[in-house]
């Protein structure tokens, strides 16, 4: 790892206890099954699930990605999200938020995630990157 990234890196890891994603779909059979035909047919999007699912299950790309991070990075869906994080989201879904002593700040927004093109390598360096 060169200094630079290295520099990032300790700096993420003081900074976040723990990354949380929020995907803009509910976790109920419903909704998954909804968001999997929406998705197929180009009437469903979601660019958290882009960079985290492949088409039936997570990617293992992305779970590698995942344990290099220098915090967890827990997942929810919109409508199991714990209340703290629903009141940091806003509504704005997907989200990336992270979170430190002082409670949850957003890192990334949907923009941010659609601009990582489904590659957890560069949602994990756009993470790595936060301030």
């Amino acid at each position: 790892m060169s200094s630079d990234a290295s520099a990032v890196y300790s700096s993420a890891s003081r900074r976040y206890t723990e990354y949380v994603g929020v995907y803009d779909a509910d976790a109920t059979l419903w909704g998954e099954v909804s968001y999997w035909i929406g998705a197929r047919f180009g009437t469903r999007h979601c660019s958290l699930c882009d960079v985290t699912h492949g088409l039936f299950r997570p990617r293992a790309e992305w779970r590698a990605c995942a344990l290099e991070l220098p915090a967890p990075f827990t997942t929810f869906h919109r409508n199991d999200a714990p209340d703290d994080v629903r009141a940091a989201a806003a509504g704005n879904y997907p989200i990336v938020l992270g979170r430190h002593a002082g409670g949850l700040v957003v890192l990334l927004s949907n923009a941010d995630i659609e601009r990582c093109n489904g590659s957890p390598q560069t949602l994990a360096a756009a993470l790595l990157a936060q301030p």
